[in-house]
């Protein structure tokens, strides 16, 4: 059974820049606010010191590759604008996407609840990641809190190293004055190595205050002493800096504004290899709608995706089928929640690139 509708809309695919540092500052052109067409820039866009290519670098040591990871994970915090939801995925909606010899794919693999896997793989770098993740949001009246259930899990295979971490929560505030940050303890963690990082991610409550506004704090640590060795402070959309509590000695390990100044807007290379499922394919007349600032066209375009999700629920519930993901093989329990493995050990190269 097919889960994507395309609408008779065609199949022309319509990618969308990756988030910057722009956020709800931002006064340049609206962009069609596709999140999981730009999960690839929060998966390759840091440079040097937290680049995610450059986690192996010769000569490095476990707590080097630590910070940089811990930097990595940083990186993945973006302003978003107040007002501008994401698309909901449909089920079995996909996006792959390639940047250099790192490949990527996405599946919406649970519509109720909404849960998205992600793959990644490095072959040159030894690079594995594996995301399987489901929002939860949280109703507090001025606010709505999200957190972000699942599996975040990084392996750098020639190292035998695995990393887990899991993210702030977002908050959507209605009053007094309305926003979006994100908010509250984060952590890093590596068995193989013992070491681990939490960070507490702080923005404004009531009153403005730049000091406290999109800052992140933390420490780094021996999970077998509690030992601290590193402190981490900073505003993660300006530079975090780390201070080794030993020597006093400060480093930058991300800088916001070097990272994400340059991002380019993936490309289509092969269009015959592009699939029905992809979401620059299912969400294009979408996205051109709104590009084009053709409104009503956008609107008919969405109405004609949530209808054919609908026919394909109704579809699912009269037949008593049961589907399953095409990518990744899922599974659900009380205790651990949503897990999922990918049916491929490596992920192939692309018909969507973003080029150097």
């Amino acid at each position: 059974m097919k889960q994507v509708t395309e609408c008779d809309f065609g199949t022309k695919a319509v990618l969308t820049a990756p988030l910057s540092l722009e956020g709800e500052e931002s006064n340049s052109e609206y962009r069609a606010p596709n999140i999981i067409q730009r999960i690839l820039s929060l998966l390759t866009s840091v440079r040097p010191g937290s680049d995610l290519n450059r986690l192996q670098a010769k000569g490095e040591t476990p707590l080097n590759r630590f910070v940089s990871v811990v930097a990595w994970s940083i990186s993945m915090v973006r302003p978003l604008a107040f007002g501008l939801a994401p698309y909901n995925p449909v089920l079995g909606e996909t996006h792959h996407v390639s940047r250099g010899t790192l490949n990527v794919l996405l599946e919406q693999v649970s519509h109720h609840p909404p849960v998205s896997a992600l793959h990644a793989t490095d072959e040159k770098q030894n690079i594995d990641v594996l995301w399987c993740q489901s929002p939860l949001p949280k109703f507090h009246g001025t606010h709505i809190e999200i957190e972000v259930h699942g599996k975040r899990q990084l392996k750098l295979l020639n190292k035998n190293e695995t990393y887990t971490m899991s993210p702030p929560n977002l908050v959507i505030r209605f009053l007094p004055v309305p926003g979006v940050d994100w908010l509250g303890n984060a952590t890093v963690r590596c068995q193989e190595t013992g070491l681990e990082a939490e960070l507490c991610y702080r923005g404004n409550s009531f009153l403005p205050r730049p000091s406290v506004h999109r800052s992140v704090k933390g420490k780094i640590f021996l999970s077998s002493t509690m030992e601290t060795v590193y402190e981490i402070t900073g505003h993660w959309n300006r530079t975090v800096t780390v201070k080794d509590v030993k020597t006093g000695k400060k480093t930058v390990i991300y800088n916001a504004k070097e990272a994400l100044t340059g991002l380019k807007t993936p490309i289509v290379k092969d269009p015959k290899a592009v699939l029905s499922t992809e979401s620059a394919v299912v969400w294009g007349e979408v996205n051109q709608g709104i590009l084009q600032k053709s409104w009503d066209k956008a609107r008919e375009a969405k109405t004609c995706i949530e209808e054919g999700q609908r026919q394909v629920a109704r579809e699912k519930t009269s037949r008593e089928d049961e589907w399953s993901p095409k990518h990744f093989i899922v599974s659900h329990s009380k205790e651990s929640g949503w897990d999922c493995s990918p049916t491929h050990k490596l992920v192939p190269p692309a018909p969507i690139v973003v080029n150097d």
